[in-house]
């Protein structure tokens, strides 16, 4: 079977805030086999003002948000138009977005992510392939997490892929089937404890490192009902401002001590939910977590079993703007880009939105 090729741009703004991540990337598939390979990339950080934006919206009102939804679709849109310009791409055969994600309360079937809007094909000029979630949770599903299915077929030579973002999430074959949840919070809440002393990100968890573990705090975290519930399963911010945070705030503890604790707690939490499949076998690490290494060195003091495996920068960084990338091809192709086995839908779907 003769190869067929893609070249698209692969659009992801996450939870942790750290910026919209653009990838150009070509994807290429013989005989079922996927290849991908990343060659521009580039994290565009928000501004203060959009820091400020994406924080609260989860309280704006529906107006509001619709506002919103229109002024961050033409951010990103020139985002993407300077993007494609200043690195002089062409023949692209689609860009491929996730927006980002203000409401996710699948159990009552919302979930929006803004930059979704039509106009971003019209602004772009380009073939836009975006709004990924909503189908899912039309079917029940709790539309995320979405990366499995990339984890399936491009990284199929990992027992666990494990995506250390503004969530902590894992997916790995079980039974036949992909399986995948969020374990925990990871940098929506590191974040916010480093931003207190100044610092966008405790940069490889140095100073967690010279902090004190209020163990206390961490007993009472490790404690949350979310940590026992079946999966699949997933998290919004919503748990972190409802629920993690009033918890660490209540104790009245120092910043660099609450990132100690919740540092030792992320590791704590993914080693118990992957020590309860397998304690052998290799772990690929993605995400901004996978530089702090505290964290990484915690996991692998509880996992001395498993291989953990930090690939090639572009890799950890970019991840999942590549997946996304792979996610609107399959939906070009209108192949099966959803695993109902991961988000708990009603059926296997292909997911998103052409324009």
């Amino acid at each position: 079977m003769i190869a067929e090729s893609y070249n698209v741009v692969g659009v992801m703004s996450g939870t942790s805030l750290d910026g919209c991540d653009l990838a150009y990337i070509n994807l290429t598939v013989t005989d079922g086999k996927w290849q991908y390979k990343i060659f521009e990339t580039e994290t565009i950080a928000y501004t203060k003002e959009w820091l400020h934006e994406l924080r609260t919206a989860i309280e704006y009102s529906e107006g509001d948000l619709k506002a919103l939804n229109i002024k961050y679709t033409i951010f990103l849109s020139d985002i993407i138009k300077d993007f494609i310009a200043r690195h002089q791409l062409s023949n692209i055969d689609a860009i491929c977005s996730h927006g980002h994600t203000i409401v996710h309360r699948p159990q009552d079937g919302i979930t929006l992510q803004i930059g979704n809007l039509p106009a971003i094909a019209t602004l772009t000029g380009q073939r836009v392939v975006c709004d990924f979630r909503v189908a899912d949770v039309v079917l029940g599903g709790q539309g995320a997490p979405l990366v499995p299915i990339g984890d399936r077929l491009l990284f199929p030579q990992y027992n666990f892929c494990l995506n250390l973002g503004g969530f902590s999430n894992i997916s790995f074959e079980e039974n036949g089937n992909r399986v995948a949840f969020d374990i925990c919070p990871v940098n929506t809440v590191l974040n916010f404890y480093a931003n207190q002393l100044g610092q966008e990100y405790d940069n490889g968890g140095k100073i967690a490192a010279t902090a004190i573990i209020n163990h206390d705090l961490l007993k009472e975290l490790n404690s949350l009902d979310y940590y026992t519930a079946p999966y699949p399963k997933s998290l919004g911010l919503e748990f972190v401002k409802q629920t993690v945070l009033p918890l660490t705030e209540k104790y009245k503890d120092t910043a660099p001590n609450n990132l100690a604790t919740f540092t030792e707690h992320i590791a704590v939490q993914i080693s118990h939910a992957l020590l309860n499949k397998s304690n052998t076998g290799s772990l690929l690490i993605t995400g901004g977590g996978a530089y702090n290494n505290l964290l990484v060195k915690r996991m692998r003091e509880l996992m001395p079993g498993l291989d953990i495996v930090v690939p090639d920068d572009k890799t950890v960084q970019y991840k999942e703007a590549l997946i996304f990338a792979l996610l609107g091809v399959l939906k070009l192709r209108g192949e099966i880009n959803v695993l109902a086995s991961v988000t708990g839908a009603r059926y296997d779907h292909t997911s998103g939105i052409i324009y």
